[in-house]
């Protein structure tokens, strides 16, 4: 017995212990971020236009062309993800070899690197389709890169949902349509909201098939078919090619900020979910 007791001290250490080290490695990085780049925030820095190629000025435009991309992404992306989780849990035979093949091709998507889909949306999306370097090809190669997360978090969230709940709103005369609608969707939301919060994250850490689709423009997009330049581009723009490394620290700054404030709302959105459900 005793022998147990000082086994599970030594794991439930080792268990904190790493649990504090992904801790501190987190409020590290955040907290030398903002030493590094609060020097450089001020309200000149969110609202004005960036200028010289980032050396002066602002980034109210890579501001602008982030929250453009992540609209488009998502209004393309949460649909059919959306859509395809209903089909594959609530409409498609367990023995349904499409079904099969729709789970294999989520799966492979999720784990295929963005730069691969960057190449893609290039050739595709600018090239093929004409579409150049533009907002529209950078939100659809953007909503293709998010869609497994989409699909594969939304079918956790209906399977979640108890299967007493269909069958007592079948029970009682309502059709298989509605029993989705207003019966499994409404439960499944926090974990579909959950799919895109990640999704956003995604979209906002995005460098590499954004360079290559939506292009690295500095003037401020005023339609789909212009290019932009979002938020981490332009930090990643300014680290590399040494414009101004207390500029790109400010920019990450801002970045960890939007990401905080995006988290929150969804945190809250979900409170205010529970509370009227229950």
């Amino acid at each position: 017995m005793q022998a147990n007791n000082i086994q599970e001290k030594i794991l439930t250490f080792v268990f904190w212990f790493s649990a504090f080290i992904i801790v501190g490695i987190l409020l590290t990085i955040i907290f030398y971020i903002m030493y590094r780049g609060f020097s450089a925030i001020d309200l000149n820095f969110i609202l004005q236009a960036p200028r010289h190629a980032g050396r002066e000025g602002g980034i109210s435009t890579t501001i602008v062309g982030t929250v453009y991309l992540t609209l488009v992404s998502l209004i393309i992306a949460v649909p059919l993800g959306v859509g395809a989780a209903i089909y594959l849990e609530e409409y498609a035979s367990r023995k349904s070899k499409f079904a099969y093949l729709v789970n294999l091709t989520a799966e492979t998507l999720a784990g295929v690197p963005s730069i691969v889909f960057g190449l893609f949306g290039f050739v595709f999306f600018v090239i093929f389709l004409q579409m150049g370097w533009s907002m529209l090809s950078g939100g659809m190669t953007m909503a293709i890169m998010i869609l497994p997360t989409i699909t594969r978090t939304s079918q956790e969230a209906i399977l979640s949902v108890p299967h007493d709940y269909r069958e007592n709103s079948l029970a009682v005369g309502a059709s298989k349509w509605q029993t989705i609608h207003r019966i499994v969707l409404p439960s499944a939301v926090p974990g579909i909201v959950t799919g895109i919060i990640l999704s956003i994250g995604r979209t906002v850490g995005e460098t590499a098939a954004l360079i290559l689709t939506a292009g690295s423009s500095l003037g401020m997009p005023l339609n789909l078919m212009e290019p932009a330049r979002t938020m981490s581009v332009h930090l990643y723009i300014l680290a590399m090619e040494g414009i101004s490394m207390e500029r790109a620290f400010g920019t990450a700054f801002l970045i960890i900020i939007l990401i905080v404030i995006i988290n929150y709302m969804a945190n809250l959105s979900l409170r205010k979910l529970s509370q009227a459900k229950s």
